[in-house]
């Protein structure tokens, strides 16, 4: 097989990571990119490149014929980007969510199933071996889970810019949501059953139908519990924006991110996954209550930045189309995850607790 032709839809923060990531991939050739502002010439500069650009995604599709297309824009515009790549007969690298509906996710992997092309969403922790690790130890501490999450982002200048933007699609918990989320769901391997959640407007930049700041719980059916808070914009604290906690009964683990928890770094993509060292502590007590085992430090030297994770991310697409990979566990659990986040933003809106369906 020959180097898998792709086009970049979306030049900013993510898709100038992931062309990037293309450009200096043996396996890859960039064929356009595409946006509909000045990001795609900046990236062609940054790059050192004179790749062809494109303001429209439908002239670019019909002009560059890829073999595979890489989704990188607002939630709003997934569906139909990515169901028209693969009616275009080509693969599908897409950022999360897969779409900003459940039905449109859903139509979305149905198309991949029709046209017989790969679909790979961009769920970035899946790739960063210090979340794994996380993941692993945390299913060493028992059932039921508790599991404690947040990502509060202090966003001002260019960040404020792009969550404004985000926000016109998705509110922080589905879109930032998503990913911990399906980390819930790694770690407990339950099934949820219901989800509450609540959330506020705190800002006139928005929507009056849309929220800056969520908070959502999920109850599972092996007794597991999770928390998670997100959110956006100048006003946001730096208290606390990071928190990655699990505790059971054999104990707990959690991430302890020196460099990516400091106060004045909580709007840096580079800091979102930094995980650094994990803390285990063990329930284990004698007849007088005392610990037998001291809490254990795991220090993570596989600790890639957020390029390395993009560039990892495109290494596994490239596998996925080159060996044929059955990529329809992930797919769902893309599905899934959205499915649990929109029935946590329905809470916020209506004030009640969502069954989720069986």
């Amino acid at each position: 097989m020959g180097k898998i032709r792709i086009l970049v839809v979306g030049c900013g923060n993510m898709g100038a990571s992931h062309g990037r990531a293309y450009h200096e991939m043996e396996g890859f050739e960039i064929v356009g990119l595409v946006s509909r502002g000045n990001s795609k010439r900046e990236l062609n500069t940054k790059l050192g490149a004179d790749y062809p650009l494109f303001d429209e995604f439908e002239n670019a599709l019909a002009a560059t014929k890829p073999d595979a297309v890489c989704i990188s824009t607002y939630p709003d515009t997934h569906e139909d980007y990515a169901i028209k790549s693969f009616e275009a007969g080509a693969h599908v690298f897409i950022e999360k969510p897969v779409a900003d509906t459940v039905e449109g996710a859903q139509r979305v992997l149905d198309a991949a199933v029709r046209s017989n092309k790969k679909l790979v969403v961009g769920y970035i922790l899946r790739h960063h071996p210090s979340w794994m690790k996380f993941i692993e130890v945390a299913k060493s501490m028992g059932s039921p889970l508790v599991m404690r999450m947040n990502l509060n982002q202090q966003s001002h200048g260019y960040m404020w810019d792009v969550h404004r933007n985000l926000m016109k699609s998705l509110s922080p918990i589905v879109d930032c949501g998503v990913h911990y989320i399906d980390v819930m769901c790694q770690m407990t391997e339950a099934k949820p059953i219901s989800v509450s959640a609540i959330g506020a407007r705190l800002t006139d930049d928005i929507s009056i139908d849309n929220y800056n700041y969520g908070q959502l719980q999920i109850r599972f059916d092996n007794g597991s519990v999770g928390w998670y808070e997100a959110g956006w914009g100048p006003m946001v604290s730096e208290t606390a924006f990071f928190v990655k906690d699990v505790i059971g009964p054999k104990g707990c683990v959690s991430i302890v991110a020196k460099e990516g928890s400091k106060a004045g770094n909580s709007d840096s993509i580079d800091a979102h996954s930094k995980a650094e060292s994990l803390k285990v502590h063990y329930a284990n007590i004698d007849e007088k209550n005392e610990f037998t085992r001291a809490d254990e430090w795991i220090d993570l030297t596989d600790e890639p930045d957020h390029q390395e994770l993009c560039n990892r991310e495109q290494r596994f697409f490239l596998k996925a189309i080159q060996e044929n990979l059955d990529l329809s566990k992930s797919m769902q659990d893309a599905l899934n995850s959205l499915q649990i986040a929109v029935a946590c933003d329905e809470s916020v809106k209506t004030g009640r607790t969502i069954m989720l369906p069986n």
